[in-house]
Parts: C-alpha cells; sequence; structure tokens
C-alpha cells in the first residue's frame, strides 16, 4: 500500500482538523501531496502541515469558507498559482469534499438559519467547490465526497442535516455519469457516530451517548477519525479505480 499515490495532489477540504486532517495525514501515508483547507484557524492547519510533511509529503493550507461562494474564484486562483510555484504542475489528482458543520434541531422547531447553514456548507459548498474545481483537476482523477450514516438510519434532530447528505449522496451520481468520459470516478464516504470535536456537543450532553453507540453498533464502539482517514485514502487508490458512483459507510455496523 506505501507510496501508492505517490506523485499525486489532493485538495482536502477542511483538512485541518477532525476527519479531514486524519484523512490528510491517511493521503499523506500513500504518498501524496496535499493542499488542505482551513476556515478560520490558521495555527491548527501550520500543525497539520507539520504532520504531513514529517511523513515526506509536500503541502500547504489555504484559507476557505465553503460557505460563501463568492470566494470561490478567487481561492482557486490560488490554488492554480500555488500548483504551479510548489509543484511546477496546472491541475491536481483528488478532490475530498470534506468541510461540515453541525446544526440539530427537531424539524417542527428547527430555525431557518439553520437550515440555511447546512444548504450552504454542505450542499451548496460541496456543489460549487466541485464545480469550480474541475477545470483545474486532471482526467483519470478521483473525487471523494462526504455523506453520513444518517442518510440511512434515523435519529431525532438530524432530518435537516440528514437531507443535505442524502442530496450529496444523489449529486455524487450524477458526477460519476457526468465526468465519466474523463475517467474520473466520484463516491461518497458515509461515517456513523466518530468521536470528534464536530460531535463534542453531542457527547457532553448526553453522557450515556458514548455507550449508547457501541451498543447499536456491531464492532462494539464508538468510531475514531483513523477509521475514517484510510478509507477516503483507499477510494483514491488505482485498486480503488472501479468502484464509481458508491455510497461506502464507514460505521463499524452501525444500526446494521
Amino acid at each position: 500500500m506505501e507510496n501508492q499515490l505517490q506523485g499525486k495532489i489532493a485538495l482536502v477540504t477542511g483538512g485541518s482538523r477532525g476527519l479531514g486532517k486524519n484523512e490528510a495525514l491517511a493521503i499523506a501515508g500513500l504518498g501524496g501531496d496535499l493542499i488542505i483547507t482551513y476556515r478560520s484557524k490558521q495555527a491548527e492547519a501550520e500543525e497539520t502541515l507539520k504532520a504531513i510533511e514529517a511523513l515526506g509529503s509536500k503541502a500547504i493550507a489555504l484559507q476557505l469558507d465553503v460557505a460563501d461562494t463568492k470566494s470561490f474564484d478567487t481561492f482557486f486562483g490560488q490554488v492554480k498559482d500555488e500548483l504551479q510555484k510548489v509543484w511546477g504542475r496546472d491541475s491536481f489528482d483528488f478532490l475530498v469534499n470534506n468541510a461540515g458543520i453541525e446544526r440539530a434541531g427537531l424539524i417542527e422547531s428547527i430555525p431557518e438559519e439553520y437550515v440555511d447553514d447546512l444548504i450552504n456548507v454542505h450542499f451548496k459548498g460541496t456543489f460549487f467547490v466541485t464545480q469550480k474545481a474541475l477545470p483545474l483537476m486532471a482526467d483519470g482523477g478521483s473525487i471523494v465526497n462526504t455523506s453520513s450514516g444518517l442518510a440511512r438510519f434515523s435519529i431525532p434532530g438530524y432530518g435537516a442535516y440528514a437531507s443535505m447528505k442524502s442530496a450529496i449522496d444523489t449529486f455524487t451520481r450524477y458526477l460519476a455519469k457526468e465526468l465519466g468520459n474523463r475517467g474520473i470516478n466520484a463516491n461518497t464516504v458515509a461515517p456513523g457516530a466518530i468521536d470528534t470535536d464536530f460531535n463534542a456537543a453531542a457527547f457532553e450532553n448526553n453522557p450515556h451517548m458514548r455507550d449508547i453507540i457501541a451498543q447499536n453498533t456491531a464492532l462494539g464502539r464508538v468510531g475514531m477519525p483513523e477509521d475514517i482517514g484510510g478509507v477516503v485514502a483507499m477510494l483514491l487508490t488505482d485498486n480503488a479505480k472501479w468502484i464509481n458512483a458508491q455510497r461506502v459507510e464507514a460505521s463499524g455496523g452501525m444500526f446494521v
């Protein structure tokens, strides 16, 4: 498995922390180089760069708010400049749409602004980051979008969030259909409950949450970021090239 991604470049949104950081490190572990994005915490991004470089890969970090679609032209102008400056290339190989936010609330009471936030980040952000990235992507590359186990099973309070993730599953199938003539495959990875700062509030508000999740997961524990990073990295390798338009759930068998 070592060096399967040697000479390849991946753009990972939200790659400075949480799942995105682990995905970036897993890609670097296979020899890939990275462009990671961060929204506001530059210091965290710089620490992630150090960890990637310690694995022998090149990496840069660029600021990006995936909810701000008007900034995307400027952002991808920066990407184009950095590709030439750092790698002497005019394209990258892989896009991993990972950046996300959590907004929860029952359908009867969730505020409209929460739903708008979810749409802007999880759907519009993923859609238009991908649209703007395509001219800079090399033919034969791969796209991995982030879905959720909540698009398969239902937990009260996550109806709006899960709806966005179901939309991403559909969007990804259409990507696979429309980009096949360029040799680009597209899949989603759907994590189950993962113990990161993304879910910190849910765990803090319910001290029994980890036990409940473990009891309802076939492998008997809560997921960790490293359970997801390797799956994403694997989908970028040539070994997974024939996997296309698929939703790959990595939940340890949650609610099976």
